[in-house]
């Protein structure tokens, strides 16, 4: 998947696709999520495009000597589920991160053709290597919960909500169900 995203790239994926990233992503967590909220509502600009863009939610630790960024594993998505649908009805068109979310934000995927993602807790060191270049684009005085401008290669995730309502959790529920009865 190349980004930013296009709705065409989406079109096709199904919940539990694993796609690969490769291009410009953007981070927020908590805190930036709030200040871009706050700053598009006082009528400024957003300190990127959101137009297509995809946003990780991570908060990266300090780069070790010769790398770009330290460990950058995803932190819990329903933290964001109070502005998700606000900032997908500017542009964003796909979320990485982990955990379930609202059906408020559910259903929002859906209207705005956006889709989550979700990538693997617990393995942020072994995820920063995907990352080829980071750079605080605003917020530099949040810390690591700064937004970061990424540039990623290979970067794996897979596709919890896709554009048709489906979603990997619920399915992933279900077919253990069905395995766990058919066990005699």
């Amino acid at each position: 998947m190349a980004a930013p995203v296009d709705e065409k790239q989406l079109l096709d994926l199904k919940a539990g696709d694993e796609v690969i990233i490769n291009g410009t992503i953007y981070t927020a967590r908590d805190a930036a999520h709030k200040r871009i909220c706050e700053v598009i509502n006082k009528g400024e600009k957003m300190p990127f495009d959101p137009e297509g863009q995809i946003i990780y939610y991570v908060g990266p630790t300090p780069p070790p000597p010769g790398r770009v960024i330290g460990s950058a594993g995803p932190t819990t998505s329903y933290r964001m589920d109070k502005h998700t649908p606000f900032l997908l009805a500017k542009g964003i068109k796909a979320v990485v991160g982990k955990g379930k979310r609202s059906e408020e934000v559910k259903k929002s995927f859906m209207e705005h053709r956006a889709v989550y993602l979700v990538t693997v807790g617990g393995a942020g060191a072994l995820i920063s290597k995907y990352i080829r270049k980071a750079e605080i684009v605003a917020f530099e005085d949040l810390g690591p919960e700064a937004v970061y401008r990424l540039e990623v290669e290979g970067f794996p995730a897979f596709v919890c909500y896709d554009l048709h309502g489906n979603d990997l959790y619920e399915e992933g529920q279900k077919k253990y169900r069905k395995d766990e009865s058919s066990v005699t």
